[in-house]
């Protein structure tokens, strides 16, 4: 991967050096207004730091004006109480102020005391309120001051991530790496990730390089970052791409973990052409002394099923149940897939039964594979039965295929009438009847020897077909 250069960062409170802090200056003449405002800090200060708290908060409140706090009086005494976190952001509730500086000003008391929580909720609400350089810049100008801790712009980044503001997010992350401030890993990661969620494996990769371009960078990636990247490579169909990461962790020394593995043999096992390959970096892992974790065995029994290896799959299925790990629903899935698309459906129902009494729900693409392998067999009644029972299930819905192999199993053995109710069922959700499904009629109706129907399925399908090649010249 290309390496970008960068200026050598700088250290968080030189560059916070030159910002102002938060204080009183004293005016040249006597002003009665600003003399009001010390002498209300003052006394709120004493009340909250001297009184019980079941009294505090009556007191301070009979001394407040009926214009309540101003925000510049709120930020002094919220410096006054930073040494006492709890009850800083109590007042600051109590206040109910939505002032910039205010919410900065309890963010960084938040942050200094570790307060996470507390500090990452005022920060949402600040992005909801304020721009993005505002608030940056508020933060910036009243660090010092408050003493504040550097992960304060690692949380603001999160918070316009969770308020899914990812321009925003990335725009402060620049301004940070501009001022030679470097976001924290798990800030990394969490930046990474939605930008290649939201815009592709290109575009977190060109984050990565923003973030960990240079030669010789202050941050080395870790083995998350990199987890990620790869991720989205694989859930991008970009699998041919993970030498690149492969490469980029060797040359920074970054040693891969399960998760790492278990994303590599996903893309390996995706069609079953690679599984010896596949093979050859189970064992890598092995030698490494990682064992592997419930999506390493799934990748690994995917593989082997897509390449019709089924002794195999069902070989890692009884080690992994053996080192104590349970199969999950996916496991299953791709057992009984496997087993049926090499024709082997007493198996594939054996492990299917096992799977309800699991509590398990089978998706719909497993339904269908065992639907077809019944309907091969003459048992397109059993078939039928077992996608009602799915119907019933909540969340499950029978696809096109569902109905497409039922109603040729039905046409198959001349039942008509079940084949017509499927036909219609299968119309009211929106599956128009293409020409597989005339084609099964056409072949039901011939076998029973209604030509009349042939006949009249033969035109219907003609003017179908006809219409649909004049729409697509259409458009």
């Amino acid at each position: 991967m290309a390496a970008i250069s960068r200026s050598k960062p700088k250290r968080l409170l030189s560059i916070l050096s030159s910002c102002s802090s938060i204080s009183s200056s004293s005016p040249h003449s006597y002003d009665p207004e600003a003399d009001r405002n010390e002498t209300l800090i003052s006394t709120a200060i004493s009340i909250l730091k001297e009184h019980r708290s079941r009294s505090r908060w009556s007191q301070l409140k009979a001394i407040l004006p009926s214009t309540g706090i101003p925000p510049s009086a709120i930020v002094r005494i919220l410096s006054a109480l930073r040494n006492r976190p709890h009850l800083a952001l109590a007042f600051f509730t109590f206040s109910r102020c939505n002032d910039l500086l205010s919410f900065s000003a309890a963010a960084h008391i938040a942050a200094r005391s570790r307060l996470r929580p507390a500090a990452l909720r005022l920060l949402s609400s600040a992005v909801r309120l304020y721009d993005s350089p505002a608030i940056f810049e508020t933060l910036t100008r009243t660090y010092r001051s408050f003493d504040s801790a550097p992960f304060v712009f690692d949380l603001l980044i999160l918070a316009y991530l969770d308020a899914k503001k990812l321009d925003r997010a990335v725009y402060i992350t620049r301004l940070l790496l501009s001022r030679g401030i470097h976001p924290l890993l798990s800030t990394s990661n969490s930046l990474i990730r939605s930008v290649a969620k939201l815009n592709g494996s290109d575009a977190g990769l060109g984050l990565y390089q923003e973030l960990f371009g240079s030669d010789n960078p202050r941050v080395s990636p870790n083995v998350q970052i990199f987890n990620t990247l790869l991720l989205a490579l694989y859930q991008d169909r970009q699998s041919d791409r993970v030498h690149e990461i492969r490469v980029e962790m060797e040359k920074l020394r970054v040693d891969p973990n399960v998760f790492t593995y278990s994303i590599l043999l996903a893309g390996l096992c995706e069609d079953g052409k690679r599984i010896r390959e596949a093979k050859e970096l189970w064992d890598e892992m092995a030698g490494k002394g990682i064992k592997p974790d419930i999506m390493a065995f799934n990748a690994m029994i995917n593989g082997y099923c897509k390449a019709g290896e089924m002794e195999m799959a069902e070989e890692l299925h009884r080690d992994m149940v053996l080192n104590g790990i349970d199969a999950t629903c996916t496991t299953y899935e791709h057992l009984i897939r496997g087993h049926c698309e090499v024709g082997d459906l007493e198996t594939g129902m054996v492990l299917y039964k096992d799977m309800k009494r699991k509590g398990f729900g089978a998706g719909v693409e497993v339904v269908d594979e065992v639907l077809d392998e019944m309907c091969k067999r003459d048992r397109v009644d059993e078939g039928l039965v077992i996608l009602r029972k799915e119907m019933k299930r909540e969340g499950f819905s029978p696809s096109r295929r569902s109905y497409e192999i039922l109603i040729r199993g039905f046409c198959e053995r001349g039942m008509m009438e079940i084949a017509a109710k499927l036909q219609a069922e299968m119309a009211g959700r929106g599956f128009e009847a293409d020409k597989k499904v005339y084609d099964a009629f056409v072949e039901g109706y011939r076998r029973i020897g209604d030509e009349e129907k042939v006949m009249r399925l033969c035109d219907e399908m003609n003017h179908m077909i006809t219409f649909k090649e004049s729409v697509t010249e259409i458009h």
